[in-house]
């Protein structure tokens, strides 16, 4: 098992996650974040810190996609161990339906 992030993290970008991360395996795109799941050591602190509530086991129905999604960019873009702002937008944006059809960039983000 690993924990996936999911569509909710895009366009807020919440790091409240990275910063309890005792293994550092969260990875930074411009507008999201992913678990590189070979990394996760499946602990599960991050779950209860995100606002957004976008992240979570890979066991609940209907990830695969955010699991092949966490996997791929994991692998591109850089990793991130310190908390940040998140993103203006986040408030107005958690919760909107749609966003990695919308909203996803594949760009990778600054890292640390």
């Amino acid at each position: 098992m690993t924990y996936v992030v999911t569509d909710n993290c895009i366009r807020c970008k919440y790091t409240d996650c990275v910063e309890v991360c005792p293994v550092d395996c969260f990875y930074e795109g411009e507008n999201f974040l992913v678990i590189h799941p070979d990394e996760c050591i499946d602990c599960g602190v991050c779950e209860p810190e995100c606002p957004a509530g976008a992240i979570k086991p890979d066991t609940e129905p209907g990830l695969d996609m955010w699991l092949k999604v966490n996997a791929d960019f994991a692998t591109q873009w850089p990793n991130i161990t310190v908390k940040k702002d998140e993103m203006p937008e986040a408030k107005e944006m958690d919760g909107v339906e749609g966003k990695y059809e919308k909203y996803f960039s594949p760009n990778p983000g600054k890292g640390d």
